[in-house]
């Protein structure tokens, strides 16, 4: 890459509009209603009283990559570590957005080790501009590291209280999830549908998108902790640490103090850590859209 160049790439404003079907097929893709389609399930994958997930707000990133096409990154060595996201307010049913994105920092972490990028998007109201979400996608770029830059880190690594959990949740994920979730957010990536593709990059069958892991853990935190209601999620951050497939339990473990839910997440039939670090914020149960 070049630095401190990179630092300069910007990219937008562009804009894109959604509709209640993206919003309901999304929230199909993470795994909604899967257990039981009671009234709280309802909402999210029926356009009476429909109500979106936050973590929608990741699929929203048009123009992006533009961004990363000057980037000048060797992406056959990058991997997806860390998703961050902020939310300003609940996104509507149906709207029209307005999304840019600039790369918020680059640490440095040497010739052998590579690099971390961050990359920050906004997500606003394309009409008022009034902000809905802010997305910060973090890349470790294997290939990239050595060329002089800080060595800093923009965000804390956030610790998990040495104390039992407070509450523990099990998600079953069909074997179709992967087929569903790539439909959902129109993804062409044939690692996670072709066991052929998946086999010659050292996997033994297809992955769940990291992001499509994502939403089933914020589904699991909103059901312990938010009532279910997406409305009282603030934010949402995770450090990924190892694959999950289709077809496997997810187990997301939980601590609450005060606003703060810290969190885990494993794969139950390997005992595979699948996110560390977890970390949401969560507002008081009278705030609803």
């Amino acid at each position: 890459m070049r630095y401190p160049e990179i630092l300069e790439l910007t990219s937008g404003p562009a804009e894109l509009s959604y509709t209640e079907q993206d919003a309901i097929i999304y929230a199909l893709g993470v795994g909604a209603g899967l257990d039981r389609l009671g009234e709280d399930a309802l909402r999210l994958v029926y356009e009476k009283d429909l109500r979106v997930l936050p973590t929608f707000a990741t699929t929203l990133l048009d123009g992006s990559g533009d961004l990363f096409g000057r980037a000048e990154i060797d992406f056959r060595k990058v991997v997806h570590s860390e998703q961050r996201l902020v939310v300003h307010r609940p996104l509507p049913p149906a709207g029209r957005v307005s999304s840019t994105s600039r790369v918020l920092g680059v640490a440095d972490k040497g010739a052998e080790k590579g690099a971390v990028v961050y990359v920050e998007h906004t997500i606003a109201d394309a009409a008022g501009g009034a902000p809905y979400a802010t997305v910060v996608l973090t890349l470790y770029c294997r290939g990239d590291g050595g060329f002089g830059g800080p060595n800093q880190d923009p965000f804390p690594v956030h610790a998990i209280p040495q104390r039992a959990p407070d509450k523990e949740s099990r998600q079953a994920v069909p074997a179709n999830q992967a087929a569903l979730y790539r439909y959902a957010i129109k993804d062409a990536n044939p690692l996670h549908i072709d066991p052929a593709v998946a086999k010659a990059v050292g996997f033994e069958q297809p992955l769940l998108h990291g992001l499509c892991t994502y939403g089933f853990a914020a589904r699991a935190i909103m059901a312990d902790w938010c009532d279910d209601d997406p409305a009282r999620i603030k934010s949402f951050d995770v450090r990924f640490a190892a694959p999950f497939f289709p077809g496997e339990t997810l187990v997301t473990r939980s601590w609450r103090d005060g606003s703060v839910i810290s969190f885990e997440c494993e794969a139950a039939e390997r005992g595979a850590v699948i996110f560390r670090n977890g970390r949401c914020e969560i507002g008081a149960s009278e705030e609803r859209i």
